[in-house]
């Protein structure tokens, strides 16, 4: 009798072209969907929480799939974690309710950009972080958080505005922390378009230089039209954090 699967998986993005699979070219979907068959010794459809781009990383990728296979959960972590290049893990292997849709089922997803603001870039950071020598406004920065929560249209900071769908998404948290010298913005909400957080980000930043007013981001908001936004921030230094759903994660 089949069953359902779901995978918490963590990734470094570095190496691979995002996590929807390409052909010829690596990918996060398409090593883990060779993986499990090998394990599995079937063929498998795996369904991802969220299609992280080129260089994306993440520790709280959710992932979903229906197996013949009889192997325990642990069994198949232990199989995966041995096969599975080292930039690749799987934390976590569950028994998930019938018909559980990692994507489909998805209530949230939590982001976190992080940015390195020091004079000097460190080496063991720079994989994961934005290094922005120049010194930012943290409170100004802050400040322009609160026109992003709550329920608008995103157009403005979507990669291609209402090419696949509607751009209104429900932002229900939007914090800066600072430590050191890394900042790290993170962003809670009910979906997220096409390189939204990395374009809000990048209008952040312009803020946090004193290019732009806090109230810019609210005018952006207003305006809809993504020509007038901040550049989109570089892909490495964004990681999903987690996916929430209604059942227990």
């Amino acid at each position: 009798m089949d069953r359902t699967l779901r995978l918490l998986v963590q990734y470094n993005g570095t190496p691979f072209h995002g996590w929807q699979i390409q052909p010829e070219r690596p990918t996060v979907h398409g090593i883990l969907t060779e993986t499990l068959g090998r394990v599995l010794r079937e063929s498998v459809k795996i369904v991802g929480a969220s299609r992280t781009d080129a260089g994306v990383h993440a520790v709280g990728q959710v992932a979903s799939l229906t197996t013949g296979s009889s192997l325990h959960p642990l069994a198949i972590r232990s199989a995966l974690n041995a096969l599975l290049p080292l930039e690749i893990r799987v934390s976590q292997v569950e028994e998930a309710p019938p018909g559980f849709d990692a994507r489909r089922w998805a209530r949230a997803k939590r982001y976190g950009y992080f940015i390195e603001n020091s004079p000097v870039a460190s080496p063991l950071l720079r994989a994961f972080t934005w290094h922005i020598p120049q010194p930012l406004d943290s409170a100004a920065m802050a400040l322009a958080l609160g026109a992003l929560r709550g329920k608008h249209d995103f157009g403005s900071f979507c990669a291609a505005p209402g090419r696949v769908r509607s751009p209104v998404c429900q932002i229900f948290s939007a914090r800066l922390r600072c430590r050191r010298q890394v900042m790290t913005l993170f962003f809670s909400a009910d979906s997220f378009l096409h390189h939204m957080v990395r374009n809000i980000v990048g209008s952040l930043v312009e803020v946090g230089k004193g290019r732009r007013s806090p109230e810019w981001i609210g005018e952006l908001m207003r305006a809809r039209d993504r020509t007038l936004a901040g550049p989109t921030a570089p892909a490495h230094g964004l990681v999903l954090l987690r996916v929430l759903y209604n059942i227990s994660p």
